[in-house]
């Protein structure tokens, strides 16, 4: 699933909504069963934040969740599409890990 948020019409930014994911979020939703991977996105040039989503199942998928930035955004996704995965792969790469890689994590 990808989501997206025009924020033009919310009171949260991209930087606030970074702070939500190290004070909050991202260890929130690293507790989540059914949910290999969240990848959260931002577009600063046209003031969009989202995030996208891989589900085990549409069952994993269902409610209830953590606390998420649309609570704080305070509307629905302004954008959001549902899919299905055809193939995944891995290159090969440097980072150590995905956990604790992103903008909001750099210290």
């Amino acid at each position: 699933m990808i989501a997206w948020w025009d924020l033009t019409q919310s009171d949260q930014t991209i930087d606030s909504l970074r702070d939500f994911l190290r004070d909050e979020a991202v260890e929130a939703w690293a507790g989540v069963r059914g949910l290999p991977l969240k990848l959260w996105i931002a577009d600063r040039e046209n003031d969009r934040w989202g995030a996208i989503l891989l589900w085990e199942s549409a069952e994993a998928a269902a409610p209830p969740h953590p606390r998420s930035a649309g609570e704080l955004i305070g509307y629905p996704p302004t954008h959001r599409t549902w899919f299905d995965i055809e193939a995944v792969t891995e290159g090969i790469h440097s980072l150590p890990a995905f956990p604790g890689l992103g903008l909001a994590l750099e210290k």
